[in-house]
């Protein structure tokens, strides 16, 4: 059984403990981080179901951290916890796009169930996925960010351009200044399939089409 991935950023030890054991026990694989600054580290790297978010954090307000999903356009959706209650704190929090906002002291069992609704709409209604996206000049798959050479960037990126169409491998050469010979490409190639883990004898994604080129299926 899958399980569902949350981030609690929170720097209570007491609440982070109390909320990680209850979670685990129900089969949720949580993780946690203290500051804004680890969090949005943490989205960057990997994929997650769900955000608890506390607003009084040691290094920002936990509304940076709404920002930064609402400005990447990221399908994450957010659970404020806070013990402010006043209604302007709540406002802002929804502007920024939270999707739910819970006062302390918190009922769990509460907690829970708002949850698993908001995974569920999430699942139900929100586009699938892709596998690779290109943002601020950095390539993801899979939610993590790869650490490319400029000449793997530009391959990797112009493969995406004509994503699910085949690459005559001279026309892909010629395309890159900095490479020489289709020799080179295929160099590029296997270091590309290395970094997102695509077997080489049998690739999933950088897809070789013998005696033509070069195919990126997603």
């Amino acid at each position: 059984m899958i399980k569902n991935k949350i981030l609690l950023v929170e720097d209570d030890t007491d609440i982070i403990l109390w909320i990680s054991s209850y979670f685990e026990e129900f089969g949720f694989d949580l993780k946690s981080t203290e500051t804004v600054t680890d969090a949005i580290s943490h989205i960057k790297q990997f994929h997650y179901d769900l955000v608890i978010l506390d607003l009084n954090l040691p290094d920002f307000l936990g509304y940076e951290v709404l920002k930064y999903i609402q400005d990447n356009k990221l399908s994450l959706p957010i659970i404020v916890i806070s013990a402010y209650s006043d209604m302007k704190t709540k406002l802002r929090a929804f502007k920024l796009g939270a999707k739910d906002y819970m006062v302390k002291p918190l009922n769990l069992e509460e907690l829970e169930a708002r949850i698993e609704i908001h995974i569920r709409d999430t699942i139900n209604f929100e586009p699938k996925q892709e596998i690779f996206t290109l943002q601020n000049n950095q390539i993801y798959f899979q939610n993590q960010a790869l650490k490319l050479t400029k000449i793997e960037y530009e391959i990797l990126k112009t493969l995406l351009k004509h994503k699910n169409s085949i690459l005559e491998r001279e026309l892909l050469s010629r395309s890159l200044s900095s490479i020489s010979s289709t020799r080179s490409l295929d160099y590029h190639i296997k270091n590309l399939r290395k970094k997102i883990g695509d077997n080489p004898s049998n690739p999933s994604y950088i897809v070789t089409v013998y005696g033509v080129g070069y195919k990126l299926n997603i």
